[in-house]
């Protein structure tokens, strides 16, 4: 029956790919189901490419391949003299979609955009307490404890009260945990007694309207005819066809069952340029492939050991066998294309006879086990987690640390992280905006624990550098702060940072327009196909 469902599956994407020039269907080949459709709840990037931007605006935009911002659902928009104040004038005439379970009675307004933040900061919100979930990308970023108020002025006006400047509030309100979802939806699931089918329902003003979800197999939508943003929308229909082996990706794409495909592996990339069907584009990577520890487990508390399982690992093997030239040694928690990168940090060299020693010193001279994660999906940061789990299992058993590798599907890999479950765990991460604060703040500081704080590291010290930089509208002073951050997380060791990857984007020829995101975002505005 699985073998049946599979071939169903795959005769109807040949078919949707035989008919896709002639009816304006774009076919992308991604990696993973998404988690839900409610962007806010989320951090993974399956999710915001799923929901946030194939449905979903959000008051500042990202312009496309860029990290600058400019307006979205906000024609506007001013800041106090302070920092503490930020109004934003909104655009009229903006349609939310009409689908199957939902018909709008009005255009977006200022109730949209207030109840779409004070839900995610305002524990006491009324959608908060009939569906309450947690929100860790407005915890991560500081948004729901520094943001005091969002108020409607007029039906076109919202004005942002802050506690604290926030010299990355614009940045961070143009990613897809920030998208604006329909207050009249929400007031209507809550009257059904549904309020947890925003998650599964999604309503928004995006380019695109969700159609079919069959989860591990398909999304299907169609094109918002009704975009506010004229010329955005390129096809009629849009189809991700989850696909999780990257292998059996790139076949599809080159058998035109996609046009495009997410995160090749790196041994396929030279067959695909070489295949006059397709095109490549390339760029680096604004991203970090690490191993997290769980510094809250007993064996893990301990600085030394964290020290050892650092130092018996062979990055040069590892990042040649799975980057396979396309990744370079990473020593900070960041890459070095972004301000304040601190060059005087490096990794310490292997060294599987200190690392024993290490061990030892810590009480563990026979050495201990442990279960070491390794994601189930491609991501650029990490290309094959399971080999690279295979290697650092094999470089630990040198010192006598006995590693179970251990994985699960994409989201609940995710889920279990966040709530602490593993030892030692690959992860990894692209930035979502042009900030230190983005990998610092979001990933390691101690509001972050239960978030994207996958370490459960928490430092007094580390979150003085990090949380006075996010407050300070001084470049200078924050260039110096993160520059110490960096320094507090080489000595303190909650991660072995691996590698940051180049971005390799292929895609059919009669594919245009696509642009890769410095965010490694998925988004089909203004994409073409023949």
């Amino acid at each position: 029956m699985r073998v049946a469902k599979h071939l169903l599956l795959a005769a109807g994407l040949t078919a949707a790919a035989s008919a896709a020039q002639a009816a304006g269907t774009l076919i992308y080949c991604s990696e993973a189901s998404p988690e839900g459709f409610d962007s806010a709840q989320y951090t993974g990037g399956s999710t915001f490419d799923a929901a946030g931007h194939a449905m979903f605006n959000r008051l500042i935009e990202f312009k496309a391949g860029s990290t600058n911002i400019e307006p979205g659902l906000a024609e506007s928009w001013t800041s106090s003299p302070d920092g503490l104040t930020y109004t934003f004038k909104l655009r009229k005439g903006v349609k939310f979609h009409t689908t199957e379970y939902f018909t709008p009675s009005r255009d977006f307004n200022a109730d949209d955009v207030v109840f779409s933040f004070m839900r995610m900061i305002d524990k006491n919100h009324p959608f908060r307490k009939a569906y309450n979930v947690e929100f860790p990308y407005a915890s991560d970023t500081g948004l729901d404890s520094n943001i005091t108020a969002v108020e409607k002025t007029d039906p076109y006006t919202v004005v942002f009260k802050l506690k604290a400047p926030d010299a990355d509030l614009l940045a961070k309100i143009a990613m897809p945990f920030a998208s604006i979802l329909s207050a009249e939806f929400g007031d209507k699931l809550m009257k059904e007694g549904k309020a947890s089918m925003i998650n599964q329902q999604p309503v928004g003003t995006g380019p695109f309207i969700l159609k079919r979800y069959q989860k591990d197999a398909q999304i299907r939508y169609a094109a918002n005819k009704q975009y506010w943003k004229k010329g955005d929308v390129k096809v009629d229909n849009l189809i991700f066809a989850i696909t999780t082996d990257p292998s059996v990706r790139a076949q599809k794409m080159k058998a035109g069952e996609c046009q495009i495909m997410s995160y090749p592996k790196p041994q396929d990339l030279a067959g695909m340029k070489a295949d006059p069907s397709l095109k490549m584009l390339s760029a680096p990577g604004f991203n970090i492939g690490y191993l997290a520890y769980n510094v809250e487990k007993p064996q893990l508390k301990k600085l030394e050991v964290r020290q050892a399982l650092d130092m018996a690992i062979n990055r040069k093997a590892i990042i040649d066998a799975v980057y396979q030239g396309q990744g370079q040694e990473a020593a900070n928690p960041f890459p070095a294309s972004l301000w304040s990168y601190n060059k005087s940090l490096r990794n310490q060299p292997t060294d599987i006879a200190k690392a024993k020693a290490l061990l030892a010193k810590a009480g563990y001279p026979n050495g201990f086990e442990i279960t070491l994660w390794a994601m189930p999906v491609q991501r650029p940061y990490n290309p094959n987690a399971k080999l690279m789990a295979e290697m650092i299992q094999a470089d630990w058993a040198k010192i006598g640390v006995k590693a179970k590798i251990t994985s699960y599907e994409w989201g609940e890999y995710l889920k279990r992280m966040k709530n602490g479950e593993h030892d030692a765990g690959l992860i990894g991460w692209t930035g979502d905006y042009a900030s230190p604060d983005n990998f610092l703040g979001v990933l390691l500081t101690c509001e972050a624990i239960g978030g994207s704080n996958y370490a459960r590291y928490c430092s007094k010290s580390f979150d003085k550098e990090v949380l006075g930089a996010r407050k300070s509208t001084d470049l200078k002073q924050r260039t110096a702060m993160y520059a110490k951050a960096q320094e507090i997380f080489k000595k303190d060791l909650p991660w072995s940072t691996i590698a940051h990857s180049v971005v390799n984007q292929p895609m059919r020829k009669e594919v245009n327009g696509f642009k890769i995101s410095p965010f490694g975002d998925y988004s089909f505005k203004g994409v073409s196909v023949k």
